[in-house]
């Protein structure tokens, strides 16, 4: 009996020990998964690369593609050519976010008002669909022509890029609360503003942020787009790929390419942390 009984506390206190362990082994292989299959993608692609580079095209053509040593050496690990890259990207990153709060004001407003009331729905929500459906270098030069070729147009290319999926993410959350959350609030006599404030923009807050988050996405896209074809004031980094492109200078081309998808990747990242964050946080506090 009390070999059984200290057998018993041993597999207890083996089992306790071993819980943690057992806990972390499948976030270790879920990060593991996360970073693993990336990185192996990224080897592939490179080698890949090389080998088009070094095996495919001639010396006399590898300017086509430079060999990723060479952008390594001669770009991205030089400051000279670094440095104008990283102050080209300050530049498009500050017309980004002036551009990203543009564009959530508006969006956010703007589906706002068309949830609120069905004829503004009718008038405002044809034309955000043809502003989304006409490219944007369409109507550069009609920009160019009215806002002239500095900042402000830069910036309103971002917003008409990053406007219309907030629009429709932010309507489509206030038109999809749950009915019988309305006929509570009926019952409660609830006046517009709260039954905006505390039901409706509360329940379509994962949805007002998922379009937030893609526009973080189109907002950096648009900043590019603005800087290759408004090249007034401080160079932004599409104006150094359009200098590049002209000078046939592959290897700074890649390595500013390599820089605006970084940068890219790292806001739209940022802000899928924070849009899942904050639904958490808004759904715990609305318990």
């Amino acid at each position: 009996m009390t070999e059984a009984l200290t057998l018993r506390r041993e597999a207890v206190s083996t089992a306790a020990t071993s819980l943690p362990t057992q806990s972390w082994k499948p976030r270790l292989k879920k990060i593991g998964s996360i970073i693993l299959f990336p990185l192996l993608s990224l080897a592939g692609a490179l080698a890949l690369w090389s080998i088009v580079s070094n095996l495919v095209l001639s010396p006399e053509r590898q300017f086509m593609l430079p060999p990723p040593s060479r952008v390594l050496t001669q770009s991205l690990l030089d400051w000279k050519h670094l440095g104008p890259m990283l102050e080209a990207l300050a530049v498009t990153a500050q017309v980004a976010a002036v551009g990203f709060v543009v564009a959530v004001a508006i969006g956010v407003g703007t589906g706002v008002l068309m949830s609120q009331a069905k004829w503004i729905e009718r008038i405002v929500y044809p034309y955000a669909v043809v502003l989304q459906v006409i490219p944007i270098l369409a109507i550069v030069p009609l920009i160019g022509l009215w806002f002239g070729y500095g900042m402000t147009a830069r910036t309103l290319v971002c917003v008409l890029i990053a406007a219309f999926p907030i629009i429709t993410n932010t309507h489509f959350g206030l038109q999809s609360v749950d009915r019988g959350l309305h006929e509570l609030f009926t019952l409660g006599r609830a006046s517009r503003w709260d039954r905006l404030v505390k039901l409706e923009l509360r329940a379509a807050m994962p949805a007002i942020l998922t379009g937030i988050r893609t526009a973080s996405g189109l907002v950096v896209v648009g900043a590019i787009i603005g800087d290759m074809f408004f090249a007034k004031g401080q160079p932004g980094i599409g104006t150094l790929l359009d200098v590049y492109r002209s000078r046939l200078q592959s290897e700074d081309l890649i390595g500013a390419i390599v820089i605006a998808s970084l940068f890219g990747v790292l806001v739209f990242s940022v802000f899928g942390y924070l849009a899942r964050v904050l639904v958490g946080k808004w759904h715990t506090s609305g318990r």
